[in-house]
This record gives structure tokens, sequence and C-alpha cells, in this order.
């Protein structure tokens, strides 16, 4: 492996404009075919295997020409203190604001409140229900602007009018600003760690690179492989963190080489053989964590995650060759402020900041160890009353008209209003359709938590109903998923007694159905991953126990953040400080989200980090000392890496969704406890206590498993790494 990469890196040196032409070439490609591709599919939200998904797909065959998908305005009315909805006035703005919003090429129907009896018992609030044929996304600018126009009259009467529902909804948004400062001050970090805009610069330009053509590829295959316009959302932010560090370290590894003395390719060269070999491995365990998202069973998930690695994939090639290639064409230019200034290059200094802490931590194993293990399962404590589920509008800021509207029909109709539960009745095996329909709508009436139920209303055929039930409590509530376990589990008395079946679906159903999808999918999604990653880290580190400790250190900094997300987004704890306005439960994703990204982000700083400390202890360090080496050569490159991703996940802390801050947080803080506790106190205690027995294999397996050098240990032997016989190429690339 080691041999290869550094016969790739000169090569790729040497070679410098073809190289260069290729990418350029292959960037020009899946541009021009993502140009020309079909528009990708909309994004598919199917979940196989769960109930309120299988009454979703009976209710579209049943009901056929119902677009249970089509875009949708609830628009709010409620009347000024001490007035009802019901006056003269107040009606007549109503039913104007109806008349006009049902005119328009794309909507379906606009349903008065007075007609469809959705006025509050108080007559305080009201509501009319205006659905379009076509879905969100596929409104035209002329539907929006209608439906503008007849809400500002209506809001030119005495009633307060807000508008929730799909239609007019605004989307999730990116930190804005916020990322942008936080993009400024990943580059800040490199300019500080380099000292050089170039060595700071490059990482970002080939990152770039990477993701443009991970994402025309994905838009070029979007059509033909099913893949929606938001596949790429993961692979983007994973393709660009994982860009920048594999490019870092390269560049990081050839700085040093030059200062050994080595000419520019022959430096090149030994950087690619050497932290080339360790960006391979880094970026399969990446791979494997994001392919093993196949795992969960949810077609986006396993799109997104294949999609992902995809992207980290094109990262790992492009640090194994547009690097070498680009430091080629200025192979000084990377070096050091003074460096290039004084033409003499040093090696990291035995006494750096890596070299001070390293020697802390094997004077003190014992309570470093300690103190991480207890202060990160501290933290990790709240996990035990996660709550998983998906947010709605009662998330957004009030500043928003789509909260308001929801609070002011849960303060009119109930805290379940927001949320009803959908019950599908198939009655194809009963002896009569509308008695069983009618026996199943009174059982459910009669449940414990239900406070109202619709009519049903029947297909064509009359084998099928569908009709609402409205539970006491809120849609997010533990009460309301109590309730429809409930209403599940009397549900085999029903169907015996009337001869026709029935399933819970909706919004709220189908949140809680996810969830659950979710939460037993994370311990074999964990259980493939770490296991994959065990035996991958064995082959690189040829060690038993390192790989057990990299695992145990990788789940406990990714508890410690799932229970920090869980202490503000749900507990509320520092909420306010995060622009946090409502607590509520975990998105049904982030657990997998937060196991995945940073499982793929710590391997990486463990890989990089241990790797070198492998390769001082193979080259005949004792197991101190090479801790010690491994952190004077890595610790800085590390610290800088984590803080960049740290600062690039931190910019989504300033959306104004509670979904993207809470991406943003738990991403930035994992990154936080997994490089500064993790790798840089947790690992070098363990390694110290473990000393020689760290290294060890038993010979039996270490003859099965494949030899790969990513220690680089077959570039001693190799003849060109003596830099007292440089190549002519190294002398007219030292002169550019």
């Amino acid at each position: 492996m080691a041999t290869f990469l550094y016969r790739l890196g000169r090569l790729a040196f040497r070679r410098r404009w073809f190289v260069a032409l290729i990418w350029v070439a292959v960037l020009g490609a899946v541009g021009f075919g993502a140009a020309t591709a079909p528009a990708a599919p909309d994004a598919s939200n199917s979940m196989p295997g769960i109930e309120s998904q299988k009454a979703f797909d009976l209710m579209e065959q049943r009901f056929p020409g119902a677009k249970a998908d089509g875009a949708s305005a609830r628009v709010v009315f409620v009347a000024p203190d001490g007035q009802k909805v019901t006056a003269s006035e107040n009606k007549a703005a109503i039913e104007k604001f109806v008349s006009e919003a049902a005119d328009g090429s794309q909507v379906a129907s606009a349903v008065s409140p007075f007609q469809a009896k959705a006025v509050s018992k108080d007559a305080s609030t009201a509501y009319a229900t205006v659905t379009y044929k076509v879905k969100a996304d596929d409104l035209t600018d002329a539907s929006k602007n209608s439906l503008k126009d007849a809400i500002k009259q209506a809001q030119g009467s005495d009633l307060t009018v807000e508008v929730g529902g799909t239609a007019l909804a605004t989307q999730p948004a990116a930190g804005g600003s916020a990322e942008a400062i936080g993009i400024a001050i990943a580059a800040l970090v490199l300019v500080i760690t380099f000292g050089s805009l170039a060595a700071a610069g490059l990482p970002l330009l080939t990152a770039i690179i990477g993701v443009g053509v991970s994402m025309a590829s994905i838009m070029a295959l979007a059509s033909a492989l099913g893949l929606s316009s938001t596949t790429g959302t993961l692979a983007s932010m994973l393709g660009l963190a994982c860009g920048i560090d594999y490019a870092v370290f390269i560049v990081s590894r050839y700085r040093e080489e030059r200062a050994k003395g080595h000419a520019p390719q022959e430096a090149a060269g030994l950087a690619a053989g050497t932290a080339g070999s360790a960006v391979v491995f880094a970026g399969l365990t990446v791979v494997i964590a994001l392919a093993g998202l196949s795992v969960v069973g949810v077609p986006m998930l396993t799109k997104m995650g294949l999609a992902a690695a995809g992207a980290v994939a094109v990262g790992v090639v492009i640090a194994l060759t547009l690097v070498p290639a680009l430091l080629g064409f200025w192979p000084n230019a990377v070096l050091a402020r003074r460096a290039r200034k004084s033409g003499e290059i040093k090696e990291a200094g035995e006494h750096n900041g890596g070299t001070r802490w390293a020697r802390f931590v094997l004077r003190r194993p014992v309570p470093v160890l300690i103190a991480s293990v207890v202060g990160l399962g501290a933290l990790a404590v709240p996990v035990m009353d996660l709550q998983l589920g998906m947010s709605g509008d009662e998330a957004k800021s009030t500043s928003t008209t789509e909260r308001r509207a929801y609070d002011d029909l849960a303060k009119g109709f109930g805290p379940g209003f927001n949320g009803p539960l959908t019950i599908v009745v198939d009655a194809k095996g009963a002896d009569d359709a509308k008695a069983a329909v009618a026996t199943i709508e009174k059982k459910i009436g009669d449940t414990e938590g239900i406070v109202s139920v619709s009519a049903a209303r029947f297909n064509q055929g009359g084998d099928t109903a569908v009709f609402s039930a409205v539970s006491a409590e809120a849609p997010t509530s533990e009460k309301t998923k109590d309730l429809v376990q409930t209403i599940r589990d009397d549900r085999p008395a029903t169907e015996a007694s009337t001869g026709a079946e029935f399933e819970v679906t909706g919004t709220t159903a189908l949140n809680i159905d996810v969830a659950q999808k979710m939460q037993d999918a994370l311990i074999p999604y964990l259980i493939v991953v770490v296991s994959l990653a065990i035996l991958l880290l064995m082959i690189v580190f040829r060690s038993i126990l390192v790989p057990i400790k990299a695992a145990v250190g990788f789940l406990l900094s990714v508890l410690a953040a799932l229970g920090s997300v869980v202490a503000v987004f749900q507990w509320g704890w520092g909420a306010d400080l995060l622009g946090v306005e409502s607590t509520g439960p975990i998105m049904s994703m982030m657990p997998i989200f937060l196991v995945g990204i940073v499982f793929g982000l710590a391997m990486d700083y463990e890989v990089f980090l241990v790797a070198r400390m492998r390769e001082a202890y193979v080259h005949g360090d004792r197991p101190g000392q090479a801790i010690v080496t491994g952190f004077r050569y890595s610790a800085r490159v590390v610290v800088a890496a984590a803080l960049i991703m740290m600062a690039v996940f931190s910019g989504f802390i300033g959306a104004g969704e509670s979904m993207i801050k809470m991406i943003g947080f738990g991403l930035a803080i994992a990154v936080l406890f997994d490089a500064f506790v993790v790798r840089m106190a947790l690992v070098p205690a363990v390694l110290a206590l473990l000393g020689k027995a760290a290294w060890w294999m038993p010979r039996w397996l270490d003859r099965i498993l494949p030899k790969v050098d990513v220690e680089g240990e077959a570039l001693s032997h190799q003849p060109s790494t003596t830099p007292a016989q440089p190549d002519p190429a190294d002398l007219e690339s030292a002169r550019v």
C-alpha cells in the first residue's frame, strides 16, 4: 500500500499538468451531464415496514385520484377579544377570503369553516382549508401570490389571520451569515496552522473541486438511479469536511518531509505513501459508516448514505492525486512564510504543544483516563430520557406565521388538533361495511384520551372508510404515543367482532412509527458499523486492543454528544443561548445521523493520530516515546482539523429551524468531545497504561489479516529517499 501510494504521489507530482487536466475534464464531463440530465424526482418519504405507511398505501389504492401529497394551506382566523368569528362582519370577511382563494387553476378546493364546522366551541377561532392539485414545490408564483393577496385582504379586517400548511411554508435553510462565518473561521485556522495562504487555500480548493464532482455526478445520475434533490445534502457536507481533512494531512506530511531535507517530488511521494495510507483507511471507515445506513431499511437514508460515501471516496482520490499535482505547481508556496524567506525549513520542535501534552498524560494516565470517562459518562446520562419524534410548526420561531397559526389552533380547538390521527378502515371482509365502520368509529371515540372523531368518508366502492380522531394531548406528547399504542393493542378484539380491519396513520402516527423504526435500527447499525471498523483498524494497526479502544472511545463521545442534545433541545438547558424557542422530542434520524457522521470523523482522527504512533513504534521507539512522537507530528494538525469541522458545523446553529440547529449543535459538540477528550486525552492515557500490549496481536491472526504497511516501513528501504541524490524533476520544481 505505502509503496504503491508513494509511486502514485511521485507520478502525480511529475505529471502535474496531465493530472490537473484529467480532473478538469472529469469536472467538465459530470457538469455537462448534470446540466443535460432530467430533473431530479421529488424526495420520497416512503417508510416501508411500518403501519402508517401501509395505511397510506391503502388509501392511495382505494381512493384513486386523491392527491394525499398535494399542497395545502390552513388559514386561521381569530376574532378580537370579546368578539366571535360568527359575527356578521367577521363572517363576511372569511367568506370573501374563501371565495378569492378558490379562484385559481391549481386550486382543488377551498372550504369555508362554516360549511366544514371548523369553528371552535367559543366561536373565537375558525380555519379555512385550501387544497391544491399539485405538490408544494410545483405551485406557481401566481398561485402563491393569489393566496397571499387573499390573506392580505382578510388581514385588513379586525380578524387576526395566520397561515399554516405546506403551500406557503418557509423552507429550512442553513445558517446563512453564521455559516459563512464558520467557513471563514475554518480558513483562519488553516492559515494559523500552516503559516501560509497557499497551504491554507489548497485543501479548501481541492475539497471544493471534490464536492463539485460529487454533486454534479449525483445530479447527472439522479433520474436514472431515483435520487432525489435532497440526496446530496449529506454528500456535500461530508465531502467538504473529509476533503479538507484529507488534503490537510497530505500537505502537513509534505511540509514535514521537506523539513527533513527531501526534495519536493520525493516529499510528495513520501507524503502520499505515509499520510496517504492513513487517508485511504480513514476514508474506508467513513464509507463503511455511511454505507451502513442501508441497515436501517429506509430507502431515503440508504440513498443519502451511498451518495455521501461516494463523495468521501472522491475526496480520497483527489487527496492522493490532485493534491500532489498542485504541490508540483507550487512546491514552496505551501511552506511557512519564514521558511520561504530564509530558505531554511525546520522540523516540528521537540518540545511543541503536542509533546508537552503527551508527556503530561504519560505522567498521569490514570487520573486523565478517569476524568475523561467520568466526564463523558455524566454528559451521556440524559440519553436515558431520549424521546424521538419529528417536530412540526410548534418548534418554529414565534416570528413565523406557521407557529402562530399552530398556537391559535391549539388554543381554540385543543392541543391535539394540530396532529389528528387518521383511521383507515378496510371493510372488505365485513358483512355490513357501514355498520362495521360505525362500530370502529364508536370504539375509538370512546377510548380514553380521544376528544372527538370526524364522520367517516367512504370510497366509491363502499368498502373502505377514513375518519380522523383528535387526541387530548399535543402531537409530540408521550401520552399521544401511548394513546396510539392503546388503540392498536385493542384492535384485535374490535376487528374480530366487526370483520373489518383498520390501521392508524396520519402525520402524528407516522412520526411515532418512524421514531420507533429508527430506535430499533440503531443497535443493529452500531453493531455492523463498529464490527467492520474494528476489523479494518486491526488490519491498519496490527493490534487487538487499539481498535477496541477506538470503538469504545467513539461510543463514549457519541453518547455524550447525544446526551447534550437531549439536555438542550428536549430539557431546555441553555436553549435560550442557542435561540431555541421551544423544546420537544429529538428528531427521529438524529441518533443515526450522529452515529454515522461522527463515527467517520472520529475514525479519521484515530487513524491519523495513532498511525503516527504506530509508525514510530515500528521504527524503534519505545511505547511511551511512540505516543510522544505521534503527538509531536500529528496533534497540531488533528486539532486544526477538529476546529475546522466545529467551525463549519457551528454555522448551522445560526439557522432559524430548530432541526438544523440540532444537527449543527450535535455534530459540533460531538467533534469537540471526540477530538479533544477522547483522541487527545483518553487515547494516550489508555495506550500509556497498555504499553507494549497495545500493539500485540496473536500470530495466527496476524498471518490471516492482509498486510498493508500503513506506517511506510517499506519506504525506508527505497533508495530514492536519500535526499543527497534528487532527480532532475526535483531540481526543476524546487526552482519554481
